[in-house]
C-alpha cells in the first residue's frame, strides 16, 4: 500500500519513516538498520493523522490501517498455505486495496507463485501495450508459474 502510484525511490523514503516511526528497536552490526518492520498491533492503534504525517495520503493512511487491523484481528490470515483465492478476495473488501494490490501481498506474503496483477502497467506495455484482460488471458501460459514472470518483467525494467 506505501509504494501504490508512487515511484520506487519515493516509496523506499516512506517505507523508511514509517519504520521509523512504528517499527520496534533492534541492534544490529549494520548502522543502517535500527527498526523491525511495524507490528500489526501497532499499526491497527494509530489514527490516520499518525500514519499521514509520515508523507501518507490520507486515504492511503486509512488503507494501512485497515489491513493492519484485518491482520491484528485474525481476520485476514497473510501466511504462506492460505488459500490465495481467498485472502485476494478478503484484500480488495478492505478500503483502498484493489486487484493490483491484493495480488502483490499474494505474491509477496503468501509466496503465491501465480499471481498475476494484470493491471500492473509495466507488465501490459511488456506484453506490448495491451489493455489487463488481454494481458490476463496471455499470462495463462504462465499458469501456475505467472509471480515468476511478473518478477523477470519488473527485473527487466
Amino acid at each position: 500500500i506505501l509504494g501504490q502510484q508512487i515511484t520506487v525511490k519515493a516509496a523506499t523514503t516512506i517505507a523508511c519513516r514509517f519504520a521509523e516511526a512504528f517499527g520496534e528497536e533492534i541492534r544490529t552490526p549494520i548502522p543502517e538498520l535500527t527498526k523491525l518492520s511495524p507490528l500489526a498491533s501497532k499499526v491497527a492503534a494509530a489514527t490516520i493523522d499518525d500514519v499521514a504525517r509520515l508523507g501518507i495520503v490520507s486515504a492511503r493512511s486509512a488503507s494501512i490501517i485497515a489491513l493492519a487491523k484485518a491482520y491484528h484481528s485474525g481476520a485476514l490470515i497473510l501466511e504462506a498455505g492460505s488459500n490465495p483465492e481467498a485472502v485476494i478476495a478478503k484484500l480488495v473488501e478492505l478500503p483502498g486495496i484493489g486487484q493490483w494490490t491484493a495480488h502483490y501481498i499474494a505474491m509477496r506474503a503468501l509466496r503465491w507463485p501465480d499471481a498475476f496483477p494484470k493491471e500492473d502497467i509495466a507488465v501490459r506495455n511488456k506484453l506490448g501495450g495491451v489493455s489487463a484482460k488481454q494481458a490476463e488471458a496471455m499470462s495463462q501460459a504462465w499458469r501456475p508459474w505467472r509471480s515468476y514472470a511478473v518478477l523477470h518483467i519488473w527485473r527487466s525494467l
